[in-house]
């Protein structure tokens, strides 16, 4: 399958997206790492995939979670040292794609994967492994995407439906894990420009 044109060049791409002043996706930590957050070990060593302008891994950071960070978009990055640093935190970020991150082997006590659907099936398969095998024994992932009715909301997210998921395929992706809770559902989010509105959703929480 070949790259979709609006992903051909992911850092060329999302760097166009973040080159503003404002917060494309807001400040303010995803809903669903939110609510299941209380799931990771206390103080644990947390990954944020993708993580943009780093509203998730800042959030985390505050909570008291070590955590690290990584984006394709250098300028997001750039932001994300800022916001942190005007936080009070520490989050260990770096410029990166999935395929060129350093993940470490049975190192994190949790992984944040939040609409990191970018992704088309090949990369996404290769990023899945890697975040299963990027958890300790016992670390929980943390995932939220778009299912396929969110082409009818075009509310946020890629309108390519086989970057979007189903509880099936997140069944299959991740079966080596232990799930805590798998939810398709529907909700209105606003989270900056770039999610906002009513929205058709699945959330995953699984333990290794």
């Amino acid at each position: 399958m070949s790259t979709p044109p609006a992903f051909a060049d992911a850092a060329q791409t999302w760097n166009r997206r973040y080159d503003c002043a404002e917060f494309l996706f807001g400040t303010a930590p995803n809903e669903w790492l939110r609510a299941q957050a209380h799931v990771l070990p206390a103080q644990g060593r947390v990954l944020c995939v993708a993580d943009g302008e780093g509203r998730n891994s800042v959030w985390l950071a505050r909570q008291g979670f070590e955590v690290d960070a990584f984006d394709v978009a250098n300028l997001a990055v750039d932001k994300a040292r800022a916001f942190a640093q005007r936080e009070g935190v520490s989050v260990n970020f770096a410029v990166a794609d999935c395929d060129g991150f350093a993940w470490p082997e049975a190192a994190y006590d949790g992984v944040a994967a939040i609409f990191v659907q970018f992704a088309d099936p090949p990369l996404r398969a290769r990023l899945f492994e890697r975040i299963v095998r990027s958890l300790k024994p016992g670390g929980v992932l943390i995932l939220q995407g778009y299912t396929p009715k969110q082409l009818e909301y075009r509310t946020g997210g890629p309108p390519i439906l086989s970057h979007l998921y189903t509880p099936d395929l997140l069944l299959a992706a991740f079966a080596g894990l232990s799930i805590i809770e798998l939810r398709e559902y529907e909700a209105e989010i606003h989270e900056g420009q770039g999610h906002s509105g009513r929205s058709a959703l699945v959330g995953l929480v699984a333990r290794r």
